[in-house]
Order: structure tokens, then sequence, then C-alpha cells
């Protein structure tokens, strides 16, 4: 099965290189896939939203491995979790919650067997001496259940959902930038039906397209992304640096002007 890594150790060092070694190591024919290594440093919520974004692309039963761990060599726990048909291995420190909330059932382990888990392991990178080898082992066929004790109560980021006052009006937040300068909020696509107005700051959007192309260039937009979330876009240009919002920033939809 394939093996999905998603970090935040960019290329410039040999961290993720080393995470791939220690897997061949252990089945020397995987399939290894980077999703990227340029999430923001510590950035977990960043991480989740972008493996939230990508997880449904891949086959069924592709491991996935997230490395966005400040909390390294604390007392946080690492896991295994099943859901929807795939694995996550990386740090109990939230950033599988986006999809533990689209899946609602799952199956968490610790990992704490040390038969799936290198012989010394460093405070300082347990993606290389703990995450990689169990996401080698459950690729190959391992059980999770054989990984370690179940793990409950796992820690979670507050949903990405929107608040909804029932008159209307959808209160929501840019959840990621990405490389173009869009701004991505936790809006849905199905939240577009029909007339719409958009308020970020003072500026005040209404108009949606369908692709980026369609939109003016002098202006922001609302276009409908790939993921299923309601962007905001400039194009040929970055909305971001056109409106001065980053992640986090509020966003209020108005419904049926």
């Amino acid at each position: 099965m394939p093996i999905a890594l998603l970090t935040d150790f960019g290329t410039k060092d040999h961290f993720v290189g080393a995470m791939k070694g220690v897997i061949l190591g252990i089945d020397p024919n995987a399939a290894i896939v980077d999703i990227t290594h340029e999430v923001e440093p510590q950035d977990i919520r960043s991480a989740a939203f972008l493996l939230l974004c990508c997880y449904k692309d891949f086959p069924t039963g592709t491991v996935f491995v997230v490395v966005v761990d400040p909390g390294v060599g604390s007392g946080r726990r690492a896991i295994a979790v099943g859901a929807g048909g795939y694995h996550f291995v990386g740090p109990d420190n939230g950033v599988f919650s986006r999809v533990i909330e689209r899946e609602g059932k799952i199956e968490a382990r610790e990992l704490t067997n040390k038969t799936y888990r290198r012989p010394s392991v460093s405070a300082t990178f347990h993606g290389r001496d703990i995450f990689a080898p169990a996401a080698a082992y459950l690729a190959k066929g391992v059980a999770i259940e054989d990984l370690g004790p179940k793990a409950i109560d796992l820690v979670t980021l507050p949903s990405i959902s929107p608040d909804r006052d029932g008159a209307g009006t959808i209160r929501g937040e840019i959840v990621h930038v990405d490389r173009f300068g869009n701004l991505i909020t936790n809006l849905k696509r199905e939240d577009l039906e029909g007339r719409v107005r958009l308020d970020i700051g003072t500026h005040t959007l209404e108009r949606v397209f369908s692709h980026f192309a369609e939109g003016p260039k002098t202006e922001p937009f609302l276009v409908e992304g790939s993921s299923g979330f309601v962007e905001i876009a400039v194009r040929d240009g970055s909305a971001r640096e056109f409106l001065h919002k980053n992640t986090g920033d509020a966003v209020v939809l108005h419904l049926d002007i």
C-alpha cells in the first residue's frame, strides 16, 4: 500500500530522506508519496486541513504519516488511527482532527509496541524512529491493534464547521492560504447556492466564478475550490496581498439578500 508523507520538515535538511530510508529498510518495495513538506513550522491546524483536502484522493489502504510535532519528546502520545479505510500515523496533537471529524468512526492505538519502532528512539526525531516504522509495518499488513493499546480521548482541534445563525448568515474564517495567495475559507461550495454576499474586513464580494481565469483582474472574487471549500481569489494576483488578510481572519456570508 502507498505511504504518503506530510510534514513541516522542508527539504533543506536530511529529515524527509531519513524517514524514507527507514521505510524502505522495512519494505524495499514501498510506494512513498510526498504530499508536502512545506507546512509552516509547528502549524498543526494547516497540516490538519491539508490532510483533509487530499486523503480521499488516495487509494483505500494508504497509510498517511503526518509529522508536524512541536511536542516531540514530551508526554504527548504517538498514535495510529484507522478511519475511512485508511491509516494515519503521527503525534496525538490534533493533526488528525479534520479526518476524524469527517469520518466519525475511528480506531486509535498508541504506538507503544517496541517491535514496530527503531531499537533506539531519539527524543527529537519520532518521525524517523517511531512514525516511519509504524507506517511501513501497517503498509505491509500488520494489524493496527498490534501496534499498542487503544488510545482514547484524542487531542482534537475546534471544529472546522462555520457558525450558522439560522437567519441566512454564516460566520466562517480563512483556514488556509495557498502558494498563489488564494484565501481558502471553511465555507462549503453548497453554501453559495442562490444570491450571496461575503464580507471580509471592509470588502464585500458578491461575484462567484467557476474557475480563476473567469474572474476579473482588478478585484477579488469568490471561486468554488477543488477541495469543496469557498476560496477568495484575485486573477493573476494574490488575494492575501490585495486584502491584507491571512489564516484565522473572519469572513461572513449572507445568503438570499
